[in-house]
């Protein structure tokens, strides 16, 4: 109670905390065989408790770290380090509940009429897993876990007669965590600074995005004039095509026409054949640049493709921003 109430670790001068180790102690020694068993002598609760690694991993730390304790020379004294380390590892209550549920196990070490064999050792199991919410500090080199004293002071647990119905709340003095108020303070202040900078980044970044999509709506546009440009310069080379065909075919007819007259005006032939290749000459260009003006049209007609994927994935960016900086201007008014 009072680790919560004034926010700090427990350590081990804590007399409360003193006091919970002793009767821990006293409980999980209630009902312990004290026969000697042959070979292996007398059972000792360190026994007990070196095999609850075997049933969680995460038991092995603490007890390789109470065997290598150079300060405890008992069996006892290792069995209460082990208990304080479990407790610092906020798993007391999980070993312990290994221990209750494993009743063979406890079958050897126990008495039947043993606490921990009753229905109370389900019960403590229960008690103890409030101990995780508390922070200790314990320093176990400093205390003597070999001889530690197993009385019980009572005084914690009576109350006097002029105590009856009195609030408790009463006693607690009016300065209350004033530094844990003050650190929310700081702590609330500094995400309100965090929050604001976010949002001026989300504002300079949606404002960039739309000036960026706003120079590609006109790259987009000029360049859609450029492709009806295009376009129409297309349809004139083909209708060009179309009228150099026709010249094609009446210079093949003219030629043939040419070959009957062959040896009443070999000049005129002559002119003829001329004519003919300069006619050839100027299909053959015109072809090249109508199959430029084909590339031309394909690659313009990709990039407005491109441009305008490249528009859509911009607008959808800003959409995604803005939702973002609602979010983030909600958040700051409900810590305000």
């Amino acid at each position: 109670d009072s680790s919560l109430r004034f926010g700090r670790q427990l350590d081990s001068d804590n007399t409360p905390l003193h006091q919970l180790f002793v009767v821990l102690d006293l409980a999980l020694r209630h009902g312990l065989k004290t026969s000697r068993r042959l070979l292996l002598g007398k059972r000792e609760l360190w026994d007990l408790l070196q095999n609850v690694e075997k049933f969680d991993h995460a038991a092995s730390d603490i007890t390789a770290t109470v065997r290598d304790l150079t300060t405890v020379k008992t069996a006892a004294g290792r069995a209460r380090a082990w208990v304080r380390l479990a407790l610092m590892q906020k798993k007391l209550a999980d070993y312990l509940k290994i221990l209750v549920d494993n009743k063979d196990l406890i079958a050897e070490f126990y008495e039947p009429e043993a606490l921990i064999c009753s229905e109370e050792g389900v019960l403590l199991t229960g008690l103890l897993v409030s101990l995780n919410i508390v922070d200790c500090n314990l320093c176990l080199k400093e205390e003597d876990l070999d001889n530690q004293e197993g009385v019980i002071d009572l005084s914690y647990y009576l109350r006097r007669k002029e105590d009856i119905g009195r609030d408790d709340n009463n006693e607690v003095v009016e300065e209350k965590d004033i530094n844990t108020v003050i650190d929310q303070k700081n702590y609330i202040e500094e995400m309100n600074r965090n929050l604001a900078a976010n949002v001026t980044n989300l504002q300079a970044r949606i404002e960039s995005l739309t000036n960026t999509n706003a120079l590609m709506r006109e790259d987009l546009a000029i360049n859609k004039k450029k492709i009806g440009t295009l376009q129409h310069e297309n349809n004139s080379l083909n209708m060009e095509v179309e009228k150099q065909l026709n010249m094609a075919n009446l210079s093949r007819v003219m030629k043939s026409e040419v070959e009957k007259y062959n040896d009443l005006d070999p000049k005129k032939e002559n002119e003829i054949e001329d004519k003919l290749s300069d006619e050839k000459i100027a299909k053959s260009e015109l072809e090249k640049e109508l199959h430029l003006e084909i590339q031309m049209k394909a690659e313009m007609e990709m990039a407005m493709k491109l441009l305008e994927k490249d528009v859509h994935e911009k607008q959808d960016t800003i959409i995604s921003l803005r939702s973002q900086l609602e979010d983030i201007k909600s958040i700051n008014l409900e810590m305000y």
